[in-house]
């Protein structure tokens, strides 16, 4: 069915009927369809290291190698997904992803080596972090501008209670059946997903006969909405500046999340301050995301990334310093506040900046950035320790490098529309 006729169809349909905006539908499959990345994110197979190297010929240290290479590889899948998300629409390349994403992650289920498992890691962190991250936000990113700072907070609160569910779910699934019996489960429902996908999901707001956002203004009344090209957009230094914060920020996430405990030995607390912490990161995050959903505007949404840049600066210049629980729980408030607002800035700029039309491919390049820091963050944290003895220095370096980029998004300029 082409655009127009598509468009005829839709108009007479449910979407109009709706006694609200149907893009807060849209916000909540983006939602589950985020959470959904969950196998091609490191936390997720976190949950499987273990027990699958026990049972594959693969020690740790290829492992880590093997999980770099699929990282990096997985990566570029963000660039024709974006190109995709324009061209034909987010929901058939939501349900194209999701299908592809769980076909390898049922074919990971049955590695037997180093080699199978490096060729289906790359397809699910390429399917799954890369190319599933991209389309849930232009999912949201297509639908909304007025409130689309808005609309980012609520899908990064509901993010947030989908990955604690899913991982808890998951755990309890190896635990239980073992890694094997667990990934196919997943890969499963990740097929399951597809046609309430396909069922729920709109494209624009325009497909459905609808205004962007701005329902109670007529259509003859409504503003002009100049949208940048992929390749203007890398003209501008607001673009670089959004996705080197968000990509600093990745870097130090993944970074310090994954060698949490690590850090907090080094600094003399108990193991058991560990979990403390992450609950005390997670809550903090959460009142951050609904706070900057608010203000997340679009003359605001580059300032809001300064703030979030100066509390991570902040977080890591006390972390060298912690020497109690007390310490370490002020270390996490400025860590969770810094990732509540960095994230949703992260999701609500490009749309905000760039407009709608070129949006998939904006946030494709901006994905691409962010998966790679993802990527190198842990190995930049280990490997500076092993030359210092220490993460102090690396967490310094880090600390003014966030610094540096929180004056960077305080004077960009925007970019004109």
């Amino acid at each position: 069915m082409n655009d127009a006729s598509s468009t005829a169809y839709l108009r007479q349909g449910w979407p109009q009927r709706l006694p609200l905006y149907y893009g807060w539908i849209n916000v909540l499959v983006a939602s589950a369809a985020m959470t959904a990345t969950l196998p091609g994110r490191t936390h997720g197979l976190g949950l499987i290291a273990e027990a699958m190297l026990a049972e594959l010929p693969i020690g740790h240290v290829l492992f880590a190698r093997i999980n770099l290479v699929g990282s990096l590889a997985g990566a570029l899948f963000a660039l024709p997904a974006g190109r995709m998300i324009d061209r034909i629409g987010v929901r058939a390349t939501l349900v194209t992803v999701l299908v592809a994403l769980g076909v390898s992650v049922l074919a990971m289920s049955r590695a037997s080596g180093a080699g199978t498992l490096l060729l289906t890691l790359v397809l699910v962190r390429g399917f799954g972090q890369s190319a599933l991250s991209v389309v849930s936000m232009a999912a949201i990113g297509k639908w909304f501008s007025r409130r689309l700072g808005m609309a980012m907070g609520v899908f990064a609160v509901l993010l947030t209670f989908g990955f604690i569910t899913s991982v808890l779910a998951l755990g309890a699934a190896v635990e239980q059946y073992g890694w094997r019996t667990a990934w196919q489960g997943v890969g499963y429902t990740l097929l399951a997903f597809v046609p309430i996908a396909w069922l729920l999901t709109r494209d624009t707001p325009e497909a459905c006969g609808l205004l962007p956002d701005l329902s109670a203004i007529r259509a003859e009344d409504a503003p002009v909405e100049r949208c940048f090209s992929l390749r203007a957009a890398l003209a501008t230094p607001a673009f670089w500046v959004v996705a080197l914060g968000g990509g600093a920020f990745n870097l130090v996430w993944s970074g310090v999340t994954l060698f949490n405990e690590s850090m907090l030995l080094e600094r003399g607390l108990p193991r058991s301050s560990a979990v403390e912490i992450m609950a005390v990161l997670t809550g903090m995050g959460l009142v951050a995301n609904l706070a900057c959903g608010v203000f997340a505007t679009r003359t605001l949404v580059v300032k809001l990334l300064a703030v979030g840049m100066a509390l991570l600066a902040a977080a890591l210049f006390v972390f060298p310093a912690i020497e109690t629980v007390r310490g370490a729980q002020l270390y996490a408030a400025l860590m969770g506040l810094s990732g509540g607002i960095v994230t949703v800035v992260y999701f609500a700029a490009w749309g905000h900046l760039f407009g709608r039309e070129h949006l998939g491919r904006i946030q494709g390049a901006a994905q691409l950035a962010t998966v790679l820091a993802s990527a190198i963050g842990p190995l930049v944290l280990v490997e500076s320790r092993a030359i210092t003895g220490s993460y102090g220095p690396v967490v310094v370096a880090l600390a003014a490098i966030a610094g540096v980029l929180a004056a960077a998004a305080l004077f960009v300029p925007l970019p004109r529309r």
